[in-house]
């Protein structure tokens, strides 16, 4: 058995052996054809020559040969003295007193928290779950003149007004925007968040 393994190898080496030397000899290379392709990108233009500027210089005139212009100062107008009669000073805090406006809440120091933080008060006018019906509201109310401001909840926008540091403001606030738009809304805790 072992003689036929060693026929079988050397067979097979030699049917290796001419393969090597009788392939090469056949696949020249006769059938393959190089692709003529055409190209449709045009020529270049021919390169013209650069075009040479050449700088003017003109000679600017002497100034030296004219006077110094001379400035005169402008004379500062006249004062006039106008006597203006004052009405009394009673009359004049009658009137003022009159245009005054009547406001009906009092300046109070803001209120702190445990933290010491001013507590702010905000009114919460409508929630949306479209977030174009609290833009339209927004801008409605904008236009009207109030500090507007929406915020995305999970799946809801809310409409706020204010915030104000002074509950009793947004209390007749949220009776002027009842009246006004005949909306409702409830004063709650301004956060940041």
């Amino acid at each position: 058995m072992h003689s036929q393994l060693k026929r079988r190898l050397i067979g097979s080496a030699v049917l290796l052996l001419a393969a090597i030397v009788f392939l090469p000899f056949f696949l020249t290379g006769e059938g393959y054809r190089e692709r003529q392709l055409e190209s449709r990108i045009p020529a270049p233009p021919p390169l013209s020559a650069p075009i040479e500027i050449k700088q003017e210089t003109s000679v600017l005139p002497d100034t030296s040969e004219y006077p110094p212009v001379q400035v005169e100062p402008k004379s500062e107008p006249e004062a006039v003295v106008v006597k203006v009669e004052v009405e009394s000073t009673e009359e004049v805090q009658e009137a003022l007193e009159e245009k005054r406006p009547v406001i009906g809440v009092e300046n109070k120091r803001p209120e702190l928290d445990e933290q010491n933080v001013p507590v702010a008060w905000t009114l919460q006018l409508a929630s949306f779950k479209d977030e174009a019906n609290a833009r339209a509201l927004r801008k409605q109310l904008m236009d009207s003149g109030h500090k507007v401001y929406t915020r995305k909840t999970a799946d809801l926008f809310k409409v706020y007004v204010g915030p104000d540091l002074q509950k009793a403001r947004l209390e007749s606030l949220k009776e002027g925007l009842k009246n006004d738009f005949g909306l409702d809304g409830i004063i709650v805790r301004f956060t940041t968040q």
